[in-house]
């Protein structure tokens, strides 16, 4: 018997009703497999850890996590503009899980915003623990604003801030910038992927996203010449994976216009959030949208949606993320047969036109089915 050991933790607001849902088709998928059992040790954070314990993200959580291999959680609520930090980054930046990778494929039957969502194909890798996620900034007002302000005023000559603003800080190292490059350059090789492109705002953020695209087209240079070649030249090279960069308000009209041109991104922090959402939205949204966050040691699946608390308790909500990065686990663990019979399974309930209401909204005569039900129908079809 070939056993792993999976931390999961539940998440607020839908957090408990897609888990319901989603961990018997992972588990049903496994019990094909007579050889193959994940043990869930379940760890508290977000609303339920603060119930029991007082605290959002209980030590006993984090240095649980700290020893993991593999981890799976629901969403987590973050109060926006107030209280306490996302507990999302705080996961990501002690743990330094520095690549989050989204991978957006369209699966068929559904219906989306775009004429030919079938194009769309790609793995984003964001990342996950610098530029605007390092999380420094300084309200309006406050005595670190103010001396920050009155530094970049007296130190470096800056006029065009405003006294009343609040700022924030952008960090973007060589370091980082490589090892999420180098990640992803890995991954296209591996997986066949005919391109890698980086997706940067370097025209504006010559010294921040402009130093990244340059540090990526380096560590292809550096470490993967024999392999890769850059765009301009791929012509003469057939076969090899060809690096590209594109402007990131650009590469959300390639995105709508030619997504079949681009396999594998390379992103900062906030371009990779929006992309890899606006990319969710061309193939059905993010119910469907499965993602990863990974340091060199830890794998931590997640359901990529917020926690929708309009929806919680009423059996509303869409599973198909969590399950979705179940599967991608299980691919990641080894066991790419049970990872495959969840795929198509979804792919067959879709077919089917039994879709929870976020689905049935973009689709023709689909029958509406509960958080619950979808999850059984996709356990019946494995």
């Amino acid at each position: 018997m070939s056993s792993k050991r999976v931390y999961w933790i539940e998440g607020d607001g839908i957090g408990p009703e897609i888990w319901r849902a989603a961990r018997p088709v992972i588990d049903a998928a496994l019990a094909k497999e007579s050889d193959m059992r994940i043990e869930w040790v379940e760890l508290l954070a977000g609303e339920k850890a603060t119930a029991e314990t007082g605290s959002p993200l209980p030590e006993e959580t984090m240095n649980a996590l700290r020893t993991a291999d593999f981890a799976m959680k629901g969403p987590l609520g973050t109060p926006v503009g107030t209280g306490i930090r996302s507990l999302n980054v705080a996961l990501r930046q002690t743990l330094d899980l520095y690549a989050c990778i989204r991978p957006v494929r369209h699966f068929e039957g559904l219906e989306t915003p775009v004429k030919h969502p079938e194009r769309v194909n790609m793995v984003i890798f964001r990342e996950n623990t610098e530029d605007v996620y390092a999380g420094i900034e300084y309200a309006a007002q406050t005595p670190e604003a103010k001396k920050l302000i009155a530094f970049l005023r007296e130190e470096f000559g800056v006029t065009k801030i405003r006294e009343e603003a609040a700022v924030g800080i952008k960090p973007m190292s060589e370091f980082g910038s490589k090892r999420l490059v180098r990640r992803a350059l890995r991954f296209a090789l591996d997986t066949g992927s005919k391109s890698l492109t980086l997706v940067h705002k370097g025209n504006i953020m010559k010294f921040t996203e402009g130093a990244f695209r340059q540090h990526g087209y380096d560590v292809a240079k550096e470490e993967f010449a024999a392999q890769t070649v850059v765009e301009a030249e791929a012509a003469s090279a057939p076969g090899k994976l060809v690096i590209k960069d594109r402007i990131a308000d650009a590469m959300f009209q390639e995105a709508l216009i030619r997504p079949e041109q681009y396999s594998v991104l390379a992103t900062p922090n906030l371009n990779g959030d929006y992309i890899s959402d606006a990319l969710a939205a061309q193939v059905g949204g993010l119910g469907l949208a499965p993602g990863v966050n990974m340091s060199e040691k830890l794998a931590f699946f997640e359901a990529t949606h917020g926690t929708a608390p309009s929806l919680a308790g009423k059996d509303r909500a869409n599973p198909g993320s969590l399950i979705l990065s179940g599967a991608l686990m299980l691919e990641h663990i080894g066991w790419k047969e049970a990872a495959t019979r969840i795929y198509k399974a979804v792919n067959t309930a879709i077919a089917r036109r039994a879709v929870t209401e976020d689905l049935a909204a973009q689709m023709t005569d689909a029958r509406t089915v509960g958080c619950t039900e979808f999850g059984e129908i996709i356990t019946k079809l494995l």
